[in-house]
Formats: C-alpha cells, sequence, structure tokens
C-alpha cells in the first residue's frame, strides 16, 4: 500500500488537487473532515474544546462555531498551539481508522490530504509527499477573495502557518498553482502517473493482499515443519 501525503498552505489549491485525485478515482482521506468529525457536540474532541474555550464559542444548537474559534487560534499563536494538541490525537485516530477502512477494501493507493502533514510529522509515514505551492502574491490575493478579508488580516493568516516555501523544500513532489486551472490539471496527469506507478516490493508488503500472503506462506511453512516432525 502506498500512502501519498498531500499538503500546501492556506488558499493554495489543495483542495483543488484533492479533488483532481477523487475524480482520478484514488481514494483520498481529508484530515479536514475528520476534525470537522471529531469536534461535533458531544464528542470528546467538543468536550475538550469547550472546556478550554468556554460556552462562548459555541452557535445555539450546541455546535462548535468553528468562524470564531478560527479567528480566536489565528490572531493567539498559544491558543493555536492549544487547539492543535487537544485536537491531534482525536484527528490522527480518525485518519488512521479511514486508512484502515480504505487498507481492508484492498486499495493499493491512498492520498492522505493533511493540511498540518509536516507540522504533525506525519510526512514520517508518507511517501512521496506532494506540496502543491503557490506564489506569495498569487496566495494572498486568492484568500482576499476566497474569504473577504483584508491583505493585513490575509497576511497574518498566512504567517500563522510553516512557510509554504520551506514545505515546498521538503517535498518530494511540487505542484506549482500559482496558474491557470489548466497548468495545475496538465502538472496533475504527470503527478497522477508518478504515484499510480508499481508498487515497491515494501508497498506491497504493506497492501491487504501482500500481508494476506505474508499469513498464508507462515501458516503452511508450520504446517509442514509439523508435518515433517511427526
Amino acid at each position: 500500500m502506498r500512502l501519498v501525503g498531500l499538503t500546501g498552505g492556506i488558499a493554495s489549491g489543495k483542495s483543488t488537487v484533492s479533488g483532481l485525485f477523487k475524480s482520478a478515482g484514488v481514494p483520498v482521506v481529508d484530515a479536514d473532515v475528520v476534525a470537522r468529525n471529531v469536534v461535533q457536540k458531544g464528542t470528546g474532541g467538543w468536550k475538550k474544546i469547550v472546556k478550554a474555550f468556554g460556552n462562548g464559542i459555541l452557535l445555539e444548537n450546541g455546535e462548535i462555531d468553528r468562524a470564531q474559534l478560527g479567528q480566536i487560534v489565528f490572531s493567539d499563536p498559544e491558543k493555536r498551539k492549544l487547539l492543535n494538541r487537544l485536537l491531534a490525537p482525536h484527528i490522527s485516530c480518525g485518519i488512521f481508522w479511514e486508512i484502515l477502512k480504505l487498507w481492508v477494501k484492498g486499495c493499493l493507493v491512498i492520498v492522505v490530504d493533511i493540511p498540518l502533514l509536516f507540522e504533525t510529522k506525519m510526512d514520517r509515514w508518507t511517501d512521496p509527499v506532494v506540496v502543491v505551492w503557490v506564489d506569495p502574491k498569487t496566495q494572498i490575493e486568492r484568500l482576499m477573495s476566497r474569504d473577504g478579508c483584508g491583505q493585513e488580516q490575509a497576511q497574518s493568516r498566512i504567517d500563522a502557518q510553516l512557510a509554504l516555501d520551506w514545505k515546498k523544500s521538503e517535498a518530494d513532489i511540487v505542484i506549482d498553482n500559482s496558474g491557470s486551472l489548466d497548468d495545475t490539471k496538465e502538472q496533475f496527469q504527470e503527478v497522477l502517473k508518478q504515484v499510480s506507478g508499481p508498487l515497491t516490493w515494501k508497498e506491497s508488503m504493506m497492501s491487504r493482499d501482500g500481508l494476506l500472503s505474508i499469513v498464508v506462506c507462515t501458516a503452511a511453512g508450520v504446517l509442514l515443519a509439523q508435518k515433517n516432525l511427526l
């Protein structure tokens, strides 16, 4: 099984590339979806957040006001670290569970879409790592247009993350999303060929069928050894 790490920065276009993988039939585990699930009303993640940030971050229906919580943590590095620390175990467990379900189905290539791939050290479990990069000017313009925020606020949100250029330097594969969607799609086709290539021996052994083969061969070896001893 091959785990492909997909990451980027805010407004870099990572979600666009994630959607291209899905359209190509490659299963994607989306950490943002997992994160939303682990903070639903009544869950362990929800309880931790309410305890740490108070009832003031709740909507009338009891769900967490994600927009308000986002404003709080983006403006305060310590509170952002606290939130990440509280939710990291729940999100990691959720991601693992989603990967396990796809493994049971026999999927050979799985894309793990994680905005904080490097920050959470989960890049150690993925190979290759794909970074969706965009030039700084385009990034801030897209963020301002997408969220309707001012330049200062947009820059503050960008600065709250690891530098996209640093992520680019750590990547195995880089998709430059600074241009048009057609340019990105063209690059994606080449990336798709790379990540969909033949599995290595180690990756094959990590797959469901590979593990079953090991179990069968081991069992057969044990039975043969017992027979010879009789």
